[in-house]
C-alpha cells in the first residue's frame, strides 16, 4: 500500500485533500442538508415527478444511522468515483499526472462537496454514470458480457434520475465506434440496449401496478422555457390563449418560476369559462415552437454556455446559485424546510403543486434537530466563494480538448493502438457529457444540473490531450523511421550515396 501511494503520490495527495474536505462537510452540518426536492424521497410528495430509485437507497441506509449516514456514504461515493476514474484513465494509457488532474475537480470542487451533504440523488447518478462508462472502457474491445453489465448499470441510473434515459445513446454508439467487425459491434450495441431497457421497463411495470402509470416519471414541461423565450408582441395567438403570454417582468423571473409558480400566467391567467387550461397551454407552446424557434434555440444556447462563465453567479431568470453553496447556518427553504424551536427541522408537505401544506417535524429517527459547527461551515463557505470550484474557462478548455480527441477517433487519425484507445475513451466521455449537460438546458438552467460535468468533462479533456500527444509522438516516430529507412536504402550496394556539395569553389 505504501509503495502504491508513493508511485501514485499526486493522486494520493489530491485524495487526501478530498477526504479532509468531506470530513469537514460531515462535521459542519448534522444530520444532513435537506432541499425542497428531498421531500419527494423522504415523504413521497409530488408523486410521479421523479423516479424513486433513490428512495429505495434511502430506505436501505436510514435504519443504520439516519440522514447522517446518508451524507457519510455519499461522501465515500464521491471518493470512489475519483478512484474509478483514475483507474480507467490509467488503463486506457493516460499518464499518471493527467489521470490525477482529471479527478481533482470531483475531489475538490466545493459544489460537489455541498451536494454530497444534501439528501438528493445526484451523487448516486454521477456514480452510476462513471460505473457504466468504466465497464465499457475496461477492455479495448466491448464483449457481450461487459456490454450487458454496462447497460444494466446505466439503465438503473434512469430509475434514480429520469435524465438517465438518454445515457443509452452514447453508450450504444460506443461499440460501433470501437469496431472489430460489424457483427461484433452491432451485437454489443444491441446487447447493451436490451440490458439498458431491463431496469427501465421493470421500474415502469412496478409503477403501472402501483399507480396506473407506465413511466419512470411524468413528462417534464417545456412551457416555462417557451414562455420565457416568447416575443408576445409578435406571436400570433388565439384570443383565448393570449392571456397566458407573460409580461417582460414575468419572463425575467425565468422558466422555473413560470412553470412552477401559482402566480405565473400559465396557471393564474383568466381563461374563458369551460376552457381547458392544459389545452390552451399546449396551443401556446405549439405557437412559440413553430413561430419563434430561433428565439427558443438562442435561449437554450445562452444557458448552455453559462457553465463556462468565469464566476458562479445567479443570472437573471435562473435558480439562485446560493442553493448549492455552503451557508454559515442551516439552510432553510420556507415553506418546505424551516427550523422550529430547538432547531427542530420542520418540513412542509404538499401532495400536489399549489396544494395545501401540512407541516410536521422531521422524523426523529432521521437524525434529530439541525446542528451546525459554525467555524467549520464558515471555512467551507469561504473556500467555496473564494474560488474553490472548477473554473468555467478551464471546463471550456477541457471541452475543446475532448472534442479534439474525439475527432481523432471519429476520423480514425490515430496510427498507434495507445492513441486509438485514448481517443475512443475520450469520445465516450465527451459524448456522455454533451448528452447529460445539454438535455437539462432545454427545460431550464440550474447550477445543480451542471455538476455531472465534473465526472465527464475533465476525463474527456485529459484523455483528449493524451490522445493528441500520443498521435503526435507516433507521427514523429513514423517520420523518423522513414528517414532511417531512406538513409539505409541510400547506402545499399549499387546505389550512389548523396554527398553534400561543398559551399566553397
Amino acid at each position: 500500500m505504501l509503495m502504491m501511494a508513493r508511485r501514485h503520490w499526486l493522486v494520493s495527495a489530491i485524495l487526501a485533500g478530498g477526504l479532509a474536505f468531506r470530513v469537514l462537510g460531515n462535521v459542519a452540518y448534522r444530520p444532513a442538508l435537506i432541499y425542497v426536492d428531498t421531500l419527494k424521497y423522504l415523504y413521497g410528495v409530488y408523486p410521479g415527478s421523479d423516479p424513486l430509485g433513490y428512495r429505495a437507497v434511502l430506505e436501505f441506509i436510514l435504519p443504520f444511522g439516519g440522514l447522517g449516514m446518508v451524507a457519510v456514504i455519499q461522501s465515500l461515493l464521491g471518493l470512489a468515483v475519483a478512484v474509478v476514474l483514475y483507474a480507467v484513465l490509467l488503463r486506457r494509457g493516460a499518464a499518471r499526472w493527467l489521470a490525477a488532474a482529471a479527478v481533482a475537480p470531483v475531489l475538490l470542487d466545493a459544489y460537489q462537496l455541498r451536494l454530497e451533504q444534501t439528501v438528493m440523488p445526484d451523487v448516486w447518478f454521477e456514480a452510476m454514470i462513471v460505473a457504466g462508462l468504466a465497464v465499457l472502457l475496461w477492455r479495448p474491445a466491448v464483449s457481450l458480457r461487459f456490454a450487458v453489465a454496462a447497460g444494466v448499470i446505466l439503465g438503473s441510473a434512469a430509475t434514480v434520475k429520469a435524465l438517465g434515459e438518454v445515457l443509452v445513446l452514447p453508450a450504444a454508439l460506443y461499440p460501433l465506434a470501437v469496431g472489430g467487425g460489424w457483427r461484433r459491434a452491432t451485437g454489443a450495441a444491441a446487447a447493451l440496449s436490451v440490458a439498458f431497457a431491463l431496469p427501465v421497463l421493470g421500474y415502469c411495470a412496478v409503477s403501472f401496478l402501483t399507480t396506473g402509470h407506465f413511466w419512470l416519471a411524468g413528462p417534464q414541461s417545456t412551457s416555462g422555457r417557451l414562455a420565457a423565450a416568447a416575443d408576445c408582441a409578435t406571436l400570433r395567438l388565439p384570443a383565448a390563449v393570449r392571456p397566458l403570454c407573460p409580461t417582460a417582468g414575468e419572463q425575467a423571473l425565468g422558466p422555473d418560476w413560470l412553470v412552477h409558480s401559482s402566480q405565473s400566467p400559465l396557471h393564474d391567467a383568466v381563461i374563458p369559462r369551460g376552457a381547458s387550461r392544459a389545452k390552451l397551454v399546449a396551443t401556446f407552446d405549439a405557437a412559440v415552437e413553430h413561430q419563434q424557434p430561433v428565439r427558443v434555440a438562442a435561449a437554450i444556447l445562452r444557458d448552455s454556455v453559462r457553465l463556462f462563465a468565469v464566476t458562479r453567479v445567479t443570472a437573471a431568470g435562473t435558480a439562485p446559485v446560493s442553493r448549492w453553496q455552503f451557508q454559515a447556518s442551516y439552510p432553510a427553504y420556507p415553506r418546505w424546510v424551516t427550523l422550529g424551536p430547538g432547531n427542530v427541522i420542520i418540513v412542509g408537505l404538499q401532495r400536489k403543486p399549489f396544494g395545501m401544506f401540512r407541516f410536521r417535524a422531521l422524523n426523529p429517527s432521521y437524525g434529530g434537530p439541525a446542528r451546525v459547527d459554525r467555524p467549520v461551515a464558515a471555512f467551507l463557505r469561504s473556500y467555496q466563494l473564494g474560488g474553490g470550484y472548477t473554473p468555467g474557462p478551464l471546463l471550456a478548455l477541457l471541452t475543446l480538448a475532448g472534442v479534439g480527441g474525439s475527432m481523432l477517433a471519429l476520423a480514425r487519425r490515430c496510427r498507434g493502438a495507445r492513441c486509438r484507445q485514448l481517443a475512443l475513451a475520450c469520445l465516450l466521455f465527451t459524448a456522455t457529457a454533451a448528452t447529460v449537460l445539454l438535455i437539462p438546458d432545454i427545460l431550464e438552467f440550474s447550477w445543480r444540473y451542471q455538476l455531472p460535468a465534473l465526472v465527464t468533462l475533465p476525463p474527456a479533456g485529459m484523455l483528449g490531450m493524451a490522445a493528441m500527444l500520443a498521435s503526435r509522438q507516433t507521427h514523429s516516430e513514423s517520420r523518423a523511421e522513414r528517414v532511417i529507412v531512406m538513409s539505409d536504402v541510400a547506402w545499399l550496394p549499387g546505389s550512389a550515396p548523396t554527398v553534400p556539395r561543398s559551399s566553397s569553389a
